[in-house]
């Protein structure tokens, strides 16, 4: 008896739900009728109904409405978002443009400034472009792009657009090795001005090479000009090398005028020197076949006797 109660309850149940869905659809399909007839009254329908319920359902379209405004506040920010980093990429582009635009200027006003340079009119030259560096503490030079082929010679000065760089050590048929001021190898006869006080520059490994062999410390100051002298044939006379200094050390020394930092293009100078020696003996010569033996004549080897008949 209990289950057929059960059994006439659900089927009630399930007439009900049959009877709700039907009039939903049958709303919404009227809903939708309506909605596409085009009639001047079926408009006004619309609008009466829309103006009676749209105003009752405000509170229902407040998260809609919230939600479509942070969906275009996150549309409007991605789009910022991809602006910015298009302008970052730009400002980094301009960046290298604009250090590529300095670079150049550099290169130009050094290139310029070699041109400039006041040298002997009997020095002839050939430019070459720095390609490496020693990259060693204990050894200060630079490798050019010029040798053999280009006539450089071992032993030739090297200066930059103000003063003297080094010289020429080893020399290949494309490139060559220029030994820089500072290099511990590196000693150079120079003359101090305005006293015309003689030295050797020798190199130390520092950017601020030492003055040495100096005939009177006395006469010499900071800020005197400090050029070649010539002297031993090593460079050509009268090229600037850089101003007296004072070291921690008390000691003299040479602040370069050439710019280390920034060596890029350098000019060699042919300077053919004087006549070489390569032979012992070859500075001193004797006007006569054979030297004096009566100043001499115990340290030179006696001619052999000759045997009697």
């Amino acid at each position: 008896m209990a289950h057929q109660d059960s059994d006439k309850i659900s089927d009630q149940y399930r007439l009900i739900r049959r009877v709700v869905l039907g009039l939903i659809m049958f709303a919404l399909l009227s809903l939708l009728l309506v909605w596409r007839i085009d009639n001047p009254r079926v408009e006004r329908i619309r609008t009466e109904l829309i103006d009676a319920t749209l105003p009752k359902f405000e509170w229902a379209l407040v998260p809609v409405s919230s939600f479509m405004r942070m969906v275009g506040d996150f549309q409007s920010y991605r789009n910022i978002y991809e602006q910015n980093q298009q302008l970052r990429r730009e400002l980094q582009q301009m960046k290298e443009w604009k250090e590529a635009a300095i670079q150049l200027e550099q290169k130009n006003a050094r290139l310029l400034d070699l041109n400039n340079v006041r040298l002997d009119p009997k020095l002839t030259y050939v430019t070459g472009r720095v390609v490496a560096d020693s990259g060693s503490p204990f050894r200060q030079s630079v490798l050019m792009n010029i040798g053999t082929r280009d006539g450089v010679r071992d032993g030739w000065a090297a200066i930059d657009g103000i003063g003297l760089v080094g010289r020429v050590s080893g020399v290949g048929t494309e490139t060559s090795r220029v030994i820089l001021l500072n290099d511990p190898a590196s000693a150079v006869p120079v003359t101090i001005q305005p006293s015309g006080q003689k030295a050797m520059l020798i190199g130390d490994n520092s950017n601020f090479p030492l003055i040495d062999f100096i005939e009177s410390s006395d006469d010499v100051r900071p800020g005197d000009r400090v050029i070649t002298s010539g002297d031993g044939d090593v460079f050509p006379a009268d090229l600037l090398i850089g101003q007296v200094a004072q070291g921690a050390d008390r000691r003299l020394r040479v602040h370069l005028a050439a710019d280390y930092e920034r060596l890029e293009f350098l000019r060699v100078l042919r300077h053919r020197g004087q006549e070489r020696i390569d032979e012992n003996g070859g500075l001193v010569g004797w006007p006569d076949p054979e030297p004096p033996r009566e100043m001499f004549g115990p340290f030179l080897p006696q001619p052999e006797a000759k045997a009697d008949g």
